[in-house]
Protein backbone atom coordinates (compact mmCIF):
# COMPACT_ATOMS: atom_id res chain seq x y z
CA UNK A 1 0.00 0.00 0.00
CA UNK A 2 1.10 3.53 -0.61
CA UNK A 3 -0.17 6.78 0.78
CA UNK A 4 -0.97 9.78 -1.40
CA UNK A 5 0.69 12.68 0.44
CA UNK A 6 -1.73 15.27 -0.94
CA UNK A 7 -4.95 13.50 0.03
CA UNK A 8 -3.84 11.27 2.89
CA UNK A 9 -5.64 8.40 1.09
CA UNK A 10 -4.19 4.90 1.17
CA UNK A 11 -4.12 3.16 -2.20
CA UNK A 12 -3.73 -0.55 -2.81
CA UNK A 13 -0.94 -1.22 -5.26
CA UNK A 14 -1.77 -3.46 -8.18
CA UNK A 15 1.20 -5.74 -7.59
CA UNK A 16 0.46 -9.48 -7.64
CA UNK A 17 3.48 -10.19 -5.46
CA UNK A 18 2.10 -7.88 -2.76
CA UNK A 19 -1.31 -9.61 -2.83
CA UNK A 20 -0.20 -13.24 -3.16
CA UNK A 21 0.27 -14.78 0.28
CA UNK A 22 3.25 -17.01 0.98
CA UNK A 23 2.51 -20.72 0.74
CA UNK A 24 4.02 -23.26 3.14
CA UNK A 25 3.52 -27.02 3.25
CA UNK A 26 2.15 -28.56 6.45
CA UNK A 27 1.85 -32.37 6.40
CA UNK A 28 2.36 -32.05 2.62
CA UNK A 29 -0.67 -29.76 2.23
CA UNK A 30 -0.48 -26.11 1.05
CA UNK A 31 -1.01 -23.61 3.86
CA UNK A 32 -1.56 -19.90 3.34
CA UNK A 33 -1.16 -17.28 6.05
CA UNK A 34 -3.05 -14.01 5.76
CA UNK A 35 -2.41 -11.90 8.82
CA UNK A 36 -2.78 -14.22 11.79
CA UNK A 37 -5.12 -16.66 10.00
CA UNK A 38 -3.54 -19.89 8.73
CA UNK A 39 -5.55 -21.85 6.17
CA UNK A 40 -4.76 -25.33 4.86
CA UNK A 41 -6.00 -26.46 1.43
CA UNK A 42 -6.05 -30.27 1.19
CA UNK A 43 -7.77 -32.13 -1.60
CA UNK A 44 -10.66 -34.46 -0.76
CA UNK A 45 -8.37 -37.50 -0.53
CA UNK A 46 -6.00 -35.81 1.96
CA UNK A 47 -8.74 -34.25 4.09
CA UNK A 48 -9.37 -36.83 6.86
CA UNK A 49 -5.72 -37.85 7.13
CA UNK A 50 -4.70 -34.21 7.48
CA UNK A 51 -7.26 -33.57 10.24
CA UNK A 52 -6.07 -36.72 12.05
CA UNK A 53 -2.45 -35.48 11.84
CA UNK A 54 -3.47 -32.03 13.08
CA UNK A 55 -5.33 -33.62 16.00
CA UNK A 56 -2.11 -35.42 16.94
CA UNK A 57 -0.33 -32.02 16.69
CA UNK A 58 -2.67 -30.55 19.34
CA UNK A 59 -5.59 -29.32 17.23
CA UNK A 60 -8.05 -31.54 19.08
CA UNK A 61 -10.95 -29.08 19.18
CA UNK A 62 -13.13 -28.74 16.07
CA UNK A 63 -15.15 -25.56 16.56
CA UNK A 64 -16.94 -25.36 13.22
CA UNK A 65 -17.67 -27.06 9.93
CA UNK A 66 -19.76 -25.47 7.21
CA UNK A 67 -20.37 -25.46 3.48
CA UNK A 68 -20.06 -22.71 0.89
CA UNK A 69 -21.58 -22.58 -2.60
CA UNK A 70 -19.50 -20.48 -5.01
CA UNK A 71 -21.75 -21.03 -8.05
CA UNK A 72 -22.22 -17.31 -8.79
CA UNK A 73 -19.05 -16.02 -7.10
CA UNK A 74 -16.61 -14.44 -9.54
CA UNK A 75 -14.00 -12.72 -7.35
CA UNK A 76 -10.65 -14.40 -6.61
CA UNK A 77 -10.98 -16.87 -3.75
CA UNK A 78 -7.45 -16.74 -2.36
CA UNK A 79 -6.57 -20.32 -3.25
CA UNK A 80 -2.89 -21.23 -3.51
CA UNK A 81 -1.39 -22.21 -6.83
CA UNK A 82 -2.25 -25.78 -7.73
CA UNK A 83 -5.58 -25.82 -5.85
CA UNK A 84 -8.44 -25.96 -8.35
CA UNK A 85 -11.50 -23.87 -7.43
CA UNK A 86 -14.69 -25.95 -7.34
CA UNK A 87 -18.34 -25.04 -6.89
CA UNK A 88 -18.54 -26.11 -3.22
CA UNK A 89 -16.17 -25.79 -0.33
CA UNK A 90 -16.18 -27.40 3.12
CA UNK A 91 -14.58 -25.17 5.74
CA UNK A 92 -13.42 -26.55 9.10
CA UNK A 93 -12.21 -24.54 12.10
CA UNK A 94 -9.68 -26.26 14.38
CA UNK A 95 -8.18 -25.01 17.65
CA UNK A 96 -5.18 -26.09 19.69
CA UNK A 97 -6.33 -24.92 23.16
CA UNK A 98 -3.01 -25.68 24.83
CA UNK A 99 -0.86 -23.86 22.28
CA UNK A 100 -3.51 -21.16 21.74
CA UNK A 101 -3.41 -21.69 17.98
CA UNK A 102 -6.15 -21.76 15.38
CA UNK A 103 -6.31 -23.23 11.86
CA UNK A 104 -8.84 -23.21 9.07
CA UNK A 105 -9.12 -26.09 6.59
CA UNK A 106 -10.77 -25.39 3.21
CA UNK A 107 -11.55 -28.35 0.94
CA UNK A 108 -12.80 -27.89 -2.63
CA UNK A 109 -15.77 -30.12 -3.51
CA UNK A 110 -16.95 -30.38 -7.14
CA UNK A 111 -20.57 -29.60 -8.01
CA UNK A 112 -20.94 -32.74 -10.12
CA UNK A 113 -19.82 -34.98 -7.21
CA UNK A 114 -20.60 -33.15 -3.96
CA UNK A 115 -19.19 -35.79 -1.62
CA UNK A 116 -16.42 -35.78 0.95
CA UNK A 117 -15.41 -38.15 3.74
CA UNK A 118 -16.92 -37.59 7.18
CA UNK A 119 -14.86 -36.36 10.13
CA UNK A 120 -17.16 -37.94 12.74
CA UNK A 121 -14.62 -40.71 13.52
CA UNK A 122 -11.94 -38.06 14.22
CA UNK A 123 -14.13 -35.36 15.80
CA UNK A 124 -17.50 -36.82 16.94
CA UNK A 125 -18.79 -33.30 17.62
CA UNK A 126 -19.03 -32.55 13.89
CA UNK A 127 -22.03 -34.85 13.59
CA UNK A 128 -24.55 -31.98 13.66
CA UNK A 129 -22.36 -29.70 11.52
CA UNK A 130 -22.13 -32.30 8.76
CA UNK A 131 -25.88 -32.97 8.93
CA UNK A 132 -26.57 -29.23 8.66
CA UNK A 133 -24.19 -28.87 5.69
CA UNK A 134 -25.86 -31.81 3.93
CA UNK A 135 -29.33 -30.50 4.76
CA UNK A 136 -28.71 -26.98 3.42
CA UNK A 137 -26.10 -27.53 0.66
CA UNK A 138 -26.47 -31.18 -0.35
CA UNK A 139 -22.82 -32.04 0.30
CA UNK A 140 -22.76 -35.74 1.24
CA UNK A 141 -20.39 -36.87 4.00
CA UNK A 142 -19.35 -40.46 3.23
CA UNK A 143 -19.16 -42.61 6.35
CA UNK A 144 -21.38 -40.35 8.46
CA UNK A 145 -23.35 -42.57 10.89
CA UNK A 146 -26.76 -40.93 10.31
CA UNK A 147 -26.84 -38.29 7.61
CA UNK A 148 -30.39 -36.93 7.81
CA UNK A 149 -32.22 -33.62 7.87
CA UNK A 150 -31.55 -31.54 10.95
CA UNK A 151 -33.16 -28.15 10.20
CA UNK A 152 -35.73 -28.87 7.51
CA UNK A 153 -38.66 -31.29 7.52
CA UNK A 154 -37.96 -34.78 6.16
CA UNK A 155 -40.37 -34.06 3.30
CA UNK A 156 -38.35 -31.04 2.08
CA UNK A 157 -37.06 -31.40 -1.46
CA UNK A 158 -33.67 -29.97 -2.37
CA UNK A 159 -31.10 -27.98 -0.45
CA UNK A 160 -32.09 -24.32 0.05
CA UNK A 161 -28.64 -22.72 0.40
CA UNK A 162 -27.53 -23.87 -3.03
CA UNK A 163 -27.27 -20.86 -5.32
CA UNK A 164 -29.38 -22.61 -7.97
CA UNK A 165 -32.16 -23.50 -5.53
CA UNK A 166 -35.35 -21.60 -6.33
CA UNK A 167 -36.51 -19.11 -3.76
CA UNK A 168 -39.68 -20.39 -2.19
CA UNK A 169 -42.83 -18.95 -0.82
CA UNK A 170 -43.29 -20.59 2.55
CA UNK A 171 -46.16 -19.31 4.67
CA UNK A 172 -44.97 -18.19 8.09
CA UNK A 173 -47.13 -18.92 11.09
CA UNK A 174 -47.00 -16.25 13.77
CA UNK A 175 -48.12 -16.69 17.35
CA UNK A 176 -49.05 -13.91 19.72
CA UNK A 177 -46.49 -13.33 22.49
CA UNK A 178 -47.26 -14.86 25.87
CA UNK A 179 -49.58 -12.69 27.88
CA UNK A 180 -51.31 -11.32 24.78
CA UNK A 181 -53.10 -14.53 23.90
CA UNK A 182 -56.82 -14.55 24.50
Amino acid sequence: MSEDAASGQTAVEDDDAARTPDVELIHGVPMVRVGTQATLHPDREEYVGLVESLRADGYWLCVDLCGVDYLTYEAPRGLPEGVEAERFEVVVGLVDPTGRRRLRVRVQVPGDDPTIDSLVAVHPGVDAYERETWDLFGITFEGHPGLSRILLPDTWEGHPLRKDSPTGDIPVQFKAPRGLRS
